[in-house]
């Protein structure tokens, strides 16, 4: 097989908007690992900083006079921001070096850090929480399309892989770590940890990446069609199987150290030990899945999220005994952390060709999702008890399945038409 390189015709041919990217930019290094490395670090302090609040609501809602259903806001509002940064940030910057770009995304990110760090009451929190969101939005919408302009063709999987296992370690870190440094630096300290991070990051990126102009806008660009994609019926129906996924899991994922203090009664030690366990399931979750997804993808994106609505009933009937809740809890990681990586490779498979257009809505989606399902979730533990909580969460999780299902089917009758005689077949993954 003869050797092709990125910018290579037929390179551009089958990359589409990649393609275009990586043949308009001739001057580009071999690969730039050090600057996917900065970049990936970046992805784990975003991530930390994000859910960070998880494992410190109650002394935030202590110091600050608030329920802790209000402090669970903190996390709400940056998805807010999320969401309306991912679906505008392309065509804000349009004209803009990405790597300048990057760069003002990181360094809100630092600026974020400081002020909730010296927040001194819950409206100086929620500012400092906003600009996080708009440093998570943008980051996770340009990472995929920056990573495929610093790494050849043949590399982009490599790279990507290293910005997830950044999100992957920082899932697994930031609510125990959270919790421990809460306990003894307080969690202002908590906080401001991640803010050397944050600057290391930053100069980082800066030193290592490349100029990266703008491409050239052509017609047909993915990168503006991300509302269109909701007309194709089986992209809007996986999408809404994300959306209540991801509301699922965080309408009960937000809440769990008031459920462990109040219901379950750990200590601090005990609480940072569980969520340390549950994170360190997640990394194994996200590796035993992925051979899976090879040939198994429906069946796995459709039994994760029954799975959870099982363990989130468990917790109710179950969350009295610290050993039961401990086995269930490390379930949830297990099964809740490859649930990214399952809908990850659908959105590779099913759009191939506009996968910068289905990134930045899939980062919307889930950002939308992780801010209703907070939302709702607080609301309902504060006026109804914890208990209504996981049992919304378990319902969004069953739908979650059932609308999988449904774009399952929908795949297969797609599949079986594009190939038909009437119609050109597509490029396409293994569906069975």
């Amino acid at each position: 097989m003869t050797h092709q390189t990125p910018t290579q015709d037929i390179a551009t041919h089958d990359l589409g908007t990649a393609g275009q990217t990586r043949a308009s930019s001739p001057g580009m290094p071999k690969a730039a690992w050090g600057a996917v490395v900065s970049m990936a670090l970046c992805v784990a302090v975003l991530i930390a900083s994000e859910f960070m609040p998880v494992s410190l609501l109650s002394p935030i809602a202590t110091e600050l006079g608030v329920t802790e259903g209000r402090a669970g806001q903190a996390i709400s509002i940056s998805g807010i921001f999320a969401v309306i940064t991912s679906l505008f940030v392309a065509g804000l910057t349009r004209r803009v070096d990405r790597r300048l770009v990057l760069a003002s995304f990181s360094l809100m990110l630092v600026i974020s850090g400081v002020i909730v760090t010296v927040s001194p009451n819950y409206l100086v929190l929620m500012i400092g929480r906003a600009l996080l969101g708009v440093a998570i939005g943008g980051f996770w919408s340009m990472s995929t399309s920056i990573v495929m302009r610093l790494v050849p063709e043949d590399a982009v999987p490599k790279g990507l892989a290293m910005l997830n296992a950044g999100n992957a370690i920082a899932a697994t870190i930031s609510a125990p770590l959270g919790s421990l440094l809460g306990s003894y630096i307080g969690w202002r300290g908590a906080f401001f940890a991640v803010v050397p991070l944050a600057l290391v990051a930053l100069v980082w990126q800066w030193i290592s990446l490349p100029p990266l102009p703008p491409r050239r806008i052509v017609a047909g660009d993915g990168s503006s069609n991300v509302f269109l994609l909701l007309l194709r019926r089986h992209v809007a129906i996986g999408m809404a199987s994300i959306l209540f996924l991801f509301m699922g899991q965080f309408a009960l994922f937000t809440y769990l150290r008031p459920f462990l203090e109040t219901v379950t009664a750990v200590s601090i030690s005990t609480l940072s030990l569980l969520l340390l366990l549950m994170g360190l399931a997640g990394v194994i979750g996200t590796t035993l899945v992925s051979p899976l997804l090879r040939t198994r993808l429906f069946p796995v994106l459709i039994a994760i999220p029954l799975i959870m609505a099982a363990i989130a009933l468990g917790l109710i009937a179950f969350g009295s005994s610290a050993a039961s809740t401990a086995v269930l809890l490390i379930g949830w990681g297990l099964f809740g952390t490859a649930a990214p990586v399952g809908w990850g490779t659908w959105l590779s498979r099913t759009m191939p060709d506009d996968a910068e257009a289905g990134g930045g809505l899939q980062v919307a989606t889930i950002q939308l999702a992780i801010t209703l399902g907070a939302s709702a979730g607080g609301m309902l533990f504060d006026t109804a008890g914890w208990w209504t909580t996981f049992l919304f969460a378990a319902v969004l999780l069953a739908g979650s399945s059932l609308l999988a299902a449904t774009a399952w089917h929908s795949e297969r009758r797609r599949h079986q038409a594009a190939s038909s005689p009437t119609f050109v077949t597509p490029k396409q993954g293994p569906w069975t």
